[in-house]
């Protein structure tokens, strides 16, 4: 019993030095309602015992992993979750390890092959493209939250996967999403892959929107498709499908061929909470709607089991945080405090020692509380996009009190906005070579500033 409180003792303090930079920004969402009780010590314990379970670090060159169920392998989607959750907790120490591993195992295409045993050995080639969407929206936090100017320049790797994803793993002509960069397309797409937020932010932050909204418009086609064509009950999509909403032959080794609201599609409800979160589009709103139907049909999201036929059947008996945190998030869009208050505290309690529902819970509880914002119109670093080509900037980002502007003009009016749009402080400048903001009564978040040919955003401490 002795060694065992002197493990504790000399644990804990060196878990707390490991994450001293741990730092949420609790952003509100232009769209959805927020829960009114989440905690951030909440997110930070839920994070760290998500790092200390799965995270190794002994990979060589400073390369670190997620590791998977069996732990002697890792997956490139556990890679991009892992860049997700460390980008968003402002945890780059992580992040550089996990984005060195994903470098280190890309494909002659530049996607990361799907499954490595330990820090080296391909075990399964090419890519999963779920794990190179997630990637690509992890390297624009990143670059918003650490700088371009260090090891890594974020948003350039962004934009070089961004590129690689259009070219590789959308079809040519169709728009549709493949599952790989190696196969899939009309004839087999994956559901669950569908992040429309994310092509939406893709074409903003590449200025290529229309190639980008129309990947958006095939994703939602093909959803309403398949939940038409197999009389889906609400919302609950198959694993796989062809284009038009049929199931696919060519995925016999799939739970019940791809034809159930299994472990893949389970993530559908939280990517298309995403895009409603982020840009409230009536295509998002419509997939909700329909989800939260589902929920109250089976009685709230206590009574959400593992896994669905279309049909509305369930699958297995037990709860998983794999399917209960994607409903909660879906749950947003609920006007009612209490509903979205208890989908918060359902996602938190609901706990998992698996590494697919452990990390998916984490990720859910991020979306949840504020912390899985928009990297394009929410919160940008310390090398913020200057929409005036003059190099206007803000520093330091993010700050507790004071915000100093550079290369703004003497006489220039700026407001600074919250994320819903209301102004809550107006200053003209006065000095050129030193002109400073106040923000220090403004309340923890995210903010804008905007200005006659000027918008910039930072984060109040």
């Amino acid at each position: 019993m002795k060694k065992l409180i002197i493990f504790f003792w000399f644990s804990i303090p060196i878990s707390i030095a490991q994450n001293a930079n741990i730092e949420f920004v609790n952003a509100t969402y232009p769209f959805g309602t927020m829960p009114s009780n989440s905690i951030e010590s909440d997110l930070q314990t839920a994070y760290i015992q998500w790092k200390n379970a799965f995270v190794e670090t002994n990979c060589t060159n400073g390369r670190a992993r997620v590791k998977f169920d069996d732990p002697n392998f890792t997956v490139s989607e556990g890679i991009a979750y892992g860049m997700l959750l460390s980008a968003y907790a402002n945890d780059q120490e992580l992040f550089d390890g996990l984005w060195k591993y994903y470098q280190s195992h890309e494909n002659s295409n530049g996607v990361m092959n799907w499954k490595i045993e330990g820090c080296d050995i391909v075990n399964g080639q090419n890519g999963a493209t779920d794990a190179e969407l997630d990637a690509a929206i992890a390297l624009i936090v990143a670059g918003n939250r650490f700088g371009n100017t260090g090891s890594f320049n974020y948003h350039q790797d962004a934009k070089n996967l961004i590129a690689i994803i259009k070219q590789h793993e959308i079809e040519s002509g169709s728009f549709v999403l493949k599952p790989g960069d190696a196969w899939g397309g009309s004839n087999n797409t994956n559901p669950s892959y569908f992040a429309p937020g994310y092509f939406r932010v893709y074409g903003e932050f590449t200025n290529d929107v229309t190639f980008w909204n129309n990947v958006t418009t095939k994703t939602y086609q093909i959803l309403n498709a398949n939940l038409s064509v197999n009389n889906a009950v609400d919302c609950l999509v198959s694993d796989w499908c062809k284009a038009d909403g049929s199931y696919s032959d060519i995925v016999s080794w799939a739970y019940n061929s791809g034809k159930s609201f299994y472990y893949d599609a389970a993530r559908t409800p939280w990517r298309i909470a995403t895009d409603y979160l982020w840009y409230g589009k009536t295509d998002a709103s419509d997939y909700l709607d329909k989800c939260v139907n589902f929920v109250n049909s089976v009685g709230g999201l206590d009574n959400i089991k593992a896994g669905y036929h279309q049909d509305g059947t369930s699958i297995h008996n037990f709860q998983d945080p794999v399917y209960t945190g994607s409903f909660a998030a879906s749950l947003l869009i609920s006007n009612n405090q209490n509903i979205v208050d208890e989908a918060y505290t359902t996602t938190k309690n609901l706990t998992s020692t698996k590494y697919f529902a452990t990390t998916l819970r984490v990720i859910y509880m991020f979306t949840l509380s504020g912390n899985f914002f928009n990297p394009v119109t929410s919160v940008l670093g310390t090398d913020e996009i200057d929409y005036a080509g003059n190099n206007h900037f803000v520093y330091p980002n993010p700050t507790s009190d004071k915000l100093f502007l550079k290369n703004f003009e003497a006489g220039t009016v700026l407001k600074i906005y919250t994320l819903n749009g209301s102004e809550v402080i107006k200053v003209k400048v006065d000095n050129q070579e030193n002109a400073t903001i106040d923000i220090s009564k403004l309340a923890t978040g995210a903010y804008f500033i905007r200005g006659e040919k000027v918008k910039l955003r930072f984060i109040k401490k």
